[in-house]
């Protein structure tokens, strides 16, 4: 119970925050038209290319899971995590600026999508092969993106989506460096035992 609540807790955080930065990134927008050109909007527009990308979301899930531990758990808080997160995004972004329509589809492919990535972020805790691939499978997925869809493709203002770009990679490689890391100690672990 408390993965679930949790879950949906930070689902709620990350779809209201995603919603937000998309708003404040905007310049067609009535708010982000306000604050267009300032250090405030360029911030933005790097935090929404980062938040509104599927290997962040799917991150969102593996992580509630990786948190929970067990399957059962990890597919339950991943599918409060997807769920929350898509409705907070379509109301705040209803709210701010009139938009959402697409929040029914997304609802309906959350909910299999978070319990496999919940599932996956438990699996992380697992020793040898199985915590690797499930600890690469966002890394992976991430950088998957970032070669079939680039963040800010076609942006007049490519520093966004640079800075957004060489974040994404540092992540990748952190994240795989850790996995592997990981994996080799444990191994090194059993031989040694």
């Amino acid at each position: 119970m408390k993965i679930t609540v949790g879950g949906a807790a930070a689902g709620l955080v990350f779809g209201s925050l995603t919603s937000l930065t998309n708003v404040l990134s905007s310049p067609y927008g009535e708010i982000g038209a306000h604050i267009a050109g300032s250090v405030l909007a360029k911030a933005s527009k790097v935090l929404s290319l980062l938040l509104d990308a599927g290997w962040s979301w799917a991150a969102l899930a593996v992580a509630v899971g990786w948190v929970a531990g067990s399957r059962i758990r990890g597919a339950l808080g991943g599918v409060a995590a997807l769920v929350a997160a898509t409705v907070s995004y379509y109301v705040m972004d209803l709210y701010l600026w009139d938009a959402g329509t697409d929040m029914v589809f997304w609802l309906v492919a959350g909910v299999p999508l978070g319990l496999i990535l919940g599932v996956v972020g438990a699996a992380i805790r697992q020793p040898g092969l199985p915590g690797l691939i499930a600890a690469l499978i966002v890394p992976v997925g991430a950088a998957v993106q970032m070669v079939v869809m680039r963040p800010g493709e076609g942006l007049v203002d490519a520093l966004p989506a640079t800075v957004a770009a060489g974040i994404v990679w540092t992540g990748v490689v952190l994240a795989a460096a850790w996995a592997l890391r990981r994996f080799w100690c444990q191994r090194r672990a059993l031989g040694a035992a």
